[in-house]
């Protein structure tokens, strides 16, 4: 079952970005954006979502965009959308639960976040009125990147470690999982070696998407690689190695994310 979604954000850049990647997801139909809150507004009542992503902290005020948008809806219909929140501070993200946004997502958005909204409006009792009990699908649609422009997004991505004018070039589906250490990040390869970036976990998190998944505090593993995950040693095994990297409880939603993406492809449970 798809559900519909509409986008209000008064940067058109954010709106571009936002509807990329939710379009990289089946279950989700684009139905349209909005720059300002009478637009946003009359779209909503027009179209009658099940989502909308909405900024409450616009840099343009002229738009008027903020919570006040949800109460608004209240007054027209028996059934509001389910908001996503998509805005660049916390601040107001006690404000928006006191509203029961179904989720606030910081901005830039990553492939992960919808994931994780979309897991979070699954379970809720709420949401299956207008939302498909299935989980999302991964292989039915292309991911598209909303980090970096590509020429072609079908060409494999490369990543360039780059330090004192070396350029070193890594497919990323040779990747099997970044390690965190300190300020740096060992890449390990499926063929044994690592290959140590200047850059922060935290980065590669906002600049990767699916198959590469966060799973602890040092790890971002590549779906791909996983062979094995024991939920009660909360450990994932690496194929063809003896590694093994440890889940916190805190992505175990991301864990379990891994679990049903294997579920949704030609699987046999034995």
């Amino acid at each position: 079952m798809n559900y519909s979604y509409i986008v209000i954000d008064d940067d058109q850049e954010s709106v571009s970005k936002t509807k990329a990647i939710a379009d990289s997801f089946s279950e989700l139909t684009f139905v349209a954006s909005a720059n300002n809150y009478t637009d946003g507004l009359n779209l909503i009542l027009e179209h009658t979502p099940q989502l909308v992503f909405l900024e409450i902290d616009p840099a343009n005020k002229e738009s008027n965009l903020s919570l006040t948008l949800i109460n608004e809806l209240y007054r027209y219909l028996k059934i509001v959308p389910k908001i996503i929140i998509t805005t660049a501070k916390k601040d107001l993200a006690f404000e928006a639960i006191q509203y029961e946004v179904a989720d606030y997502l910081l901005k830039p958005l990553t492939r992960i976040d919808i994931v994780k909204s979309i897991l979070k409006l699954n379970k809720s009792t709420n949401a299956e009125e207008v939302l498909s009990k299935q989980l999302p699908t991964f292989d039915e649609k292309p991911i598209v990147s909303v980090r970096q422009e590509a020429p072609n997004q079908e060409q494999p991505l490369i990543l360039c470690i780059k330090s004192y004018g070396d350029y070193r070039y890594i497919d990323a589906k040779d990747i099997c999982y970044f390690q965190a250490d300190n300020n740096s990040t060992d890449i390990h390869l499926n063929n044994g070696e690592m290959i140590t970036a200047f850059k922060t976990l935290k980065h590669f998190e906002g600049i990767l998407s699916f198959p590469f998944i966060r799973i602890h505090n040092s790890y971002i593993v590549n779906r791909n690689y996983i062979s094995r995950i024991h939920t009660g040693n909360t450990v994932c095994y690496i194929k063809n190695t003896t590694t093994k990297l440890p889940f916190s409880k805190s992505y175990k939603a991301n864990v379990d994310l891994i679990i049903s993406d294997f579920s949704n492809g030609n699987y046999l449970e034995i």
